[in-house]
């Protein structure tokens, strides 16, 4: 896949909108009763980077950008500022925010993940695009150090651990990711006038599988 290992700029991206998008497949029967069916396991996330906008500056560098990825072309990493931590908002990222996995003696390579629960029900969603330099890993509750217990895939989310945890020993994580997007269009539409105004260019955004 094309993707250029790039952050689209974060001081353009905030207060930008969007979220998570899920798809749903209703077919309600003759007596009332629906049901339903979820073919995607993962969500997708749409945002628009056009409403952040606040200045012609702003505008040129969002148009650089976009002529960089030659529009639809290359994906980008995105940051979601209202989710973007393995912890909280208000927290600080810690080596046993998340549960990735637990050992079995053998297994050296994890997946990072981040774990969303609300009652009894838990959706784990693989993260891909880590931030360098925010990982934190740690084994049984003890933190690992990098480079010496464990290296990380910045461009997939794989950590390899140095040796294999043993058997159902717990693989905690912290971190910072972001979410791998391209432009929604190949064509953006703006006026000077209009945006002095007020009237901001729509610029979809859509995240892409890696």
């Amino acid at each position: 896949m094309s993707f250029h290992e790039i952050r689209f700029p974060a001081a353009l991206s905030f207060g930008s909108t969007g979220g998570p998008e899920r798809r749903t497949d209703i077919v309600t029967l003759a007596n009332g009763f629906e049901e339903r069916n979820a073919p995607w396991s993962q969500s997708r996330r749409r945002y628009d980077a056009g409403v952040s906008m606040r200045s012609l500056d702003d505008i040129a560098a969002l148009l650089a950008f976009f002529e960089a990825r030659e529009g639809q072309l290359y994906g980008f990493r995105w940051k979601d500022w209202g989710d973007y931590a393995s912890c909280l908002p208000s927290g600080q990222i810690a080596h046993t925010d998340q549960l990735i996995a637990r050992g079995d003696g053998t297994t050296t390579t994890f997946q990072l993940t981040k774990l969303y629960r609300s009652g009894q029900q838990v959706h784990a969603r693989r993260i891909t695009k880590p931030v360098a330099g925010t990982v934190r890993i740690g084994v049984n509750g003890a933190e690992l150090q990098e480079g010496l217990g464990y290296t990380v895939d910045l461009t997939t989310g794989t950590v390899v651990l140095t040796e294999a945890p043993a058997p159902e020993a717990e693989v905690t994580a912290g971190f910072e990711f972001d979410v791998p997007v391209r432009f929604d269009t190949d064509h953006i539409a703006m006026s000077v006038a209009s945006f002095q105004a007020g009237d901001v260019p729509s610029v979809p955004v859509v995240e892409v599988r890696v």
